[in-house]
């Protein structure tokens, strides 16, 4: 995004919604996975991801650093992958994603808006 036309809140927004991708994309990948043996369940510190993007103050591309799920149930073929907690943190991010997408969408609107009536005078 280029930052001359954006706001700090889009910005932060902007990253939010980076993170929220990557986290969908760990959780889509873990899922598609379910059958394969040795597989390991992959995630993020979501709170902590986030918190790094936003102190970056850039508007790079953030790369979060996914780590394997300690703590488990493994099955005997060693994969251990829980479909339960995957579909779980599917809505999440997805809910997540939505309220960042709705939220940008406002800033765009107050903009819009005050373009709008600066016209009126």
């Amino acid at each position: 995004m280029n930052t001359t036309t954006s706001s700090p809140m889009i910005q932060m927004l902007e990253q939010f919604l980076n993170v929220t991708s990557q986290r969908h994309t760990l959780v889509t990948s873990n899922i598609a996975n379910i059958d394969t043996p040795g597989y390991r369940t992959r995630d993020i510190d979501f709170r902590g991801e986030l918190q790094h993007a936003m102190a970056g103050g850039d508007d790079s591309p953030t790369n979060v650093v996914s780590r394997m799920v300690p703590g488990l149930l493994e099955r005997p073929d060693g994969n251990n992958v829980n479909i339960d907690r995957e579909s779980l943190l599917l809505a999440e991010t997805q809910m997540q994603f939505n309220v960042g997408v709705q939220l940008i969408h406002d800033q765009f609107s107050q903009i819009m808006m005050a373009i709008n009536e600066g016209g009126k005078g």
